[in-house]
């Protein structure tokens, strides 16, 4: 059954919880087994849902402003004295100029829902919301990486970075936050660069004035965004029938309902109204709003998500 597709349209409340540490060593060492362990599968799966779409993405990686070193090439008639490289112009034959990378965005930070509503998967799936959205974030993010875009973890990483690298670490900060099973619901409200860019993917079954809060706390700041909104199919359907006891896995209480059949076409105009009013919110600070369904193909996913914030990087 659904673990809160009625109670969480009207009213969502979490209870955040700390982060236990391990003290004995042989635990250390269990952990790091683990995240060892861990860490190919989720990243070998995000790389190859990336590689298939990245046929049709361009990278935004080319020469232009920045801070960037990007690389050396050989100087022709007009190229400005300033740009010249004496010492590797000194090791070679020839006169060779620096390169910089072009930084229209500075930074693409992520986020993805960890509260315990994101572990729910009906029989209609064979994946939870929180599997679906993991492998999502990694997959743009080597996405990312591969354009040549900063990226980070909103509430992880204090800085965002680029390369191999990056993605390495980011994949290890998301194992280790699967530990945490009653996170928030929404993202932390924290101080981004300015023209930096921003993804969110949750449920976002939350109340929408929470949602709206925290949008238009980084929409004031100039961060640019997409809001990816990921739900199991039964949550978008309702396909219950009969006596049916939804559980409210965030604190919301149970909810009987002795014809479950009978909520269904309220349901989904709820459903319908949370999605316009997002859509709505969106549009009107610049940003962009989606949905996905966990038994559709991440591809889909992956490819309107990058398409549809893109524009806004390259």
């Amino acid at each position: 059954m659904s673990p809160s597709a009625h109670d969480a349209l009207s009213n969502s409340a979490n209870k955040p919880a700390g982060k236990s540490a391990d003290h004995e060593g042989g635990q250390m060492r269990h952990r790091a087994e683990q995240v060892a362990a861990a860490l190919p599968p989720l990243l070998i799966a995000a790389q190859r849902v990336a590689a298939s779409v990245a046929p049709g993405i361009h990278g935004r990686r080319r020469v232009g402003t920045g801070e960037t070193f990007w690389q050396f090439r050989r100087y022709v008639q007009g190229d400005p004295a300033n740009r010249i490289d004496w010492r590797q112009s000194g090791k070679t034959q020839g006169v060779f100029v620096r390169e910089t990378e072009w930084e229209a965005a500075q930074s693409v930070w992520l986020w993805r829902d960890l509260s315990p509503s994101m572990a729910y998967r009906s029989t209609l799936s064979d994946e939870t919301k929180q599997d679906r959205t993991s492998l999502l974030l990694l997959a743009l993010a080597s996405i990312l990486v591969r354009g040549g875009e900063h990226i980070a973890l909103l509430g992880e990483d204090r800085i965002a970075r680029a390369g191999r690298t990056a993605l390495d670490r980011m994949t290890l900060s998301m194992i280790r936050e699967d530990d945490r099973t009653s996170d928030p619901s929404l993202p932390p409200q924290v101080r981004l660069p300015r023209y930096g860019h921003l993804v969110l993917m949750s449920d976002f079954l939350s109340p929408f004035e929470d949602i709206e809060r925290v949008v238009r706390h980084y929409a004031a700041m100039g961060v640019s965004g997409h809001l990816l909104q990921v739900l199991d199919p039964a949550e978008e359907t309702l396909p219950f029938s009969g006596r049916i006891r939804f559980e409210g896995l965030e604190g919301e209480g149970d909810y009987l309902a002795t014809r479950a059949e009978r909520l269904r076409a309220s349901y989904e105009a709820r459903l319908d109204a949370l999605r316009k009013s997002l859509t709505d919110l969106c549009a009107a600070v610049g940003w962009t709003f989606g949905h996905h369904r966990t038994d559709v193909s991440p591809q889909t996913a992956l490819l309107a998500l990058y398409s549809s914030f893109s524009e806004t990087i390259l």
